[in-house]
């Protein structure tokens, strides 16, 4: 096996810095730099002069195209593909240019993308802006090499119709809002604030050619029928057990070009169910690491592709066990290294940061409703509340010892004591005695203090990250900025600071559960304290247009009262669409596969009945046998029919609300009815006789 130099192909195919110093001249360079930091725009000569290189750059590396590459609301990413070559010159010879204003503007058709209103067919123009903060990078594959240059997608008048542009919005308003915090304490080193993320990527690895005999795999990205196999996770063998070499090798090759693409891909196991892994980054800023999760994504299709294997994102790809989230690790960090949730060894005395948390606090009491909103999907429905991911109520574990100081806070208004960390003595003479932690985790909690940062573990597999880190970076920042108004007006900020704290966490401690958010009763309990339960992605939309949503985004710049509604209006619109999907192949599935199938079964079982009683001995098992499989297929048609007419009924709905609810009370009632029967039948058919593989196909076979 060839030997892996890291240092050496880490980061080789993204326009660093250190490669900009290299190309560029000394004063391009520094001007680059200071508008990476600092912000404003390139002067026309500098970005002509960066054009150039970045070209002769990517073009020492092979590359023949470059792409201006964007997150528009579909979730995935777009790119077109323009070659560097111009007119050929005067004696025939091709010329290979690229300016400054091809780098910083492209144009895409704004309507042909989820708009929600904002862009009707007419009006298609939409533009691509260089976003200079996260860095561009040549990528390989089959289609040569391609300069992919991160970019935003803004409608001809300015609206955002990706999810890129409201994330360095809300990113620019946490930077002002911390900032203000950390002056009110004395710090004027620290120039700058960025919210950090490190995003924990799930996903299932399926054989290829089983895949391709499964449509719903193909079409909805998980399975809509399916009898559970006779092993599932149950016996905890498979969770970080030995990797097979199969897949190792699909590891090995996913982090290779993902560390070419500078991404600092640094974990790898298998998770809980069969077939089921998991891959984890480094932190870096949030605008990185939307990007950064995105080629995650993409490198792990492709690179499954060239193993022979399907890499499935869907939040629950198979139905009775654990699906996949995407566990989004959030701090926030100074350009001087500091990180602003690092509660160091006494946070009962450390008041910046107890004032941090009581904003967060209190940002995620007030806002748990958008927070919930921006980890809803379809697929994450099939996926929170189970006995696997979070429960959809929103709620914050401190765990013991903070819990125990905001306990101290809000009783007396001091924290005199802190529980401090023990020695675990593991009773073995040659093993170590471990300083155990301050707190246990908890992995039902929703939203969980591990450290030094939050961990919001709701967001699904397949989602972007930019929506999660929108709502976190904007209602911190307006908590932030409330507390600022307040502190810098103080004619003694001790004690206001101190009387602030205690007031933030005493009026907002309800968010705090450090229970089993699985439990029945905590469902009763959140009720009595008042914290909103949204069970399902359509439950959670409205909450993006109330009038206290409109207020908080406006305030800070993020989204305005149009693209609000624009979002909500794709997002009602993507669950009829993907519902009417789900439903239309599991018609196909039904009538063209199953219920044949079934015929044929039943034509042998029937075959079986005839035989034995042409030779005189008991048919009692293949007619009972018989019997079932009939009742199945008469409940089958029974339930396909239904199922038909919900189709027909929603697909007749006009207005996108109406539909989508139409879809979720009733088309899906019926879809689940059809799986039923379907799958009863196919845990007694003959195997030879299933039309398509089955779970134990596909989770223990690859």
């Amino acid at each position: 096996m060839e030997k892996i130099n890291i240092e050496e192909i880490f980061a080789q195919n993204v326009f660093t810095p250190a490669v900009m110093e290299k190309y560029l001249p000394k004063d391009a360079y520094d001007e680059v730099m200071r508008v990476m930091e600092h912000g404003g725009e390139l002067s026309r000569e500098t970005a002509n002069v960066v054009a150039d290189c970045m070209k002769n750059w990517a073009v020492e590396k092979g590359a023949t195209h470059y792409t201006h590459w964007f997150q528009p609301l579909t979730g995935f990413t777009a790119e077109k593909h323009d070659s560097f070559i111009t007119h050929p010159d005067a004696n025939g010879k091709m010329m290979m240019e690229f300016s400054g204003k091809e780098l910083i503007k492209g144009e895409s058709d704004g309507s042909s993308f989820p708009s929600g209103g904002l862009r009707a067919t007419f009006e298609a123009r939409g533009y691509t802006a260089w976003d200079i903060t996260s860095p561009a990078f040549v990528r390989e594959d089959a289609t040569g090499a391609i300069l992919c240059i991160p970019t935003a997608f803004c409608s001809y008048k300015g609206e955002a119709l990706d999810k890129k542009t409201p994330l360095l919005r809300s990113t620019q308003a946490i930077n002002e809002q911390a900032l203000r915090i950390l002056r009110l304490f004395g710090n004027t080193d620290a120039k700058k604030v960025s919210p950090c993320v490190g995003a924990e990527q799930e996903y299932f690895l399926v054989d290829r050619k089983k895949y391709l005999k499964r449509y719903d795999l193909l079409y909805s990205g998980r399975t809509l029928f399916g009898a559970n196999a006779p092993k599932g996770q149950e016996m905890s063998d498979h969770y970080y057990g030995s990797i097979r070499e199969r897949i190792g090798s699909f590891m090995r090759d996913v982090n290779i070009e993902l560390w070419k693409l500078g991404v600092t891909a640094k974990t790898q196991h298998n998770e809980v169910a069969p077939a089921q892994h998991e891959l984890a980054p480094i932190y870096e800023t949030a605008n990185v690491a939307v990007d950064h999760n995105q080629l995650v994504m993409e490198t792990m299709r492709k690179v499954a592709e060239r193993h022979g294997l399907a890499c499935l994102l869907h939040e629950k790809p198979f139905a009775g066990i654990n699906g996949s989230g995407k566990h989004n690790n959030w701090s926030l960090t100074t350009d001087t290294g500091v990180n602003m949730l690092d509660p160091g060894d006494t946070p009962n005395a450390n008041i910046q940061f107890l004032l941090v948390l009581a904003c967060i606090i209190k940002a995620v009491d007030t806002h748990a409703d958008l927070l919930r909103q921006s980890a809803s999907d379809v697929g994450n429905d099939l996926r929170l509340g189970a006995d696997e991911a979070p429960p959809a109520i929103v709620s914050i574990f401190l765990g013991e010892q903070l819990d125990d100081v905001v306990r101290q806070l809000v009783e007396t208004g001091e924290a005199k004591h802190l529980i401090n960390n023990e020695v675990l003595a593991t009773g073995v003479d040659t093993l170590p005695d471990l300083l155990i932690d301050p707190t246990d985790r908890n992995r039902t909690s929703p939203f969980a203090f591990t450290g030094n940062k939050f961990e919001f573990r709701m967001v699904g597999s397949a989602d972007s990250i930019g929506d999660p880190n929108v709502i976190l970076n904007t209602i911190v920042a307006e908590s932030f900025c409330e507390a600022a108004d307040i502190l810098e007006k103080a004619d003694n900020f001790d004690i206001a600071c101190h009387d602030l704290i205690k007031k933030y966490l005493a009026h907002h401690q309800r968010i705090i559960f450090n229970g089993n958010g699985y439990s029945p009763e905590w469902v009763k309990e959140a009720a009595r304290r008042g914290l909103p339960n949204l069970p399902t992605m359509l439950d959670a939309i409205e909450t993006l247009t109330t009038e206290k949503a409109i207020k908080l985004f406006e305030k800070f710049g993020i989204y305005t009262e149009a693209e609000l509604n624009s979002r909500k209006e794709v997002l009602y619109e993507t669950y009829s669409k993907t519902l009417n999907i789900e439903a239309n192949c599991m018609v196909e599935m039904a009538s063209k596969q199953i219920i044949p199938a079934g015929f044929l079964y039943m034509k042998d079982l029937a075959g079986a009945v005839k035989l034995a009683n042409n030779v005189g001995v008991s048919d009692r098992a293949a007619r009972n046998i018989l019997t079932e499989v009939t009742e199945l297929l008469e409940n089958l048609e029974d339930a396909l029919e239904a199922l038909k007419k919900a189709l027909g009924e929603a697909q007749a709905i006009k207005g996108n609300k109406e539909k989508a609810f139409a879809y979720r009370d009733q088309v899906k009632v019926c879809m689940e009815n059809l799986r039923k029967p379907a799958d009863r039948l196919e845990s007694i058919t003959d195997k030879s006789i299933w039309p398509f593989p089955t779970y134990e196909d596909l989770l223990f076979e690859v």
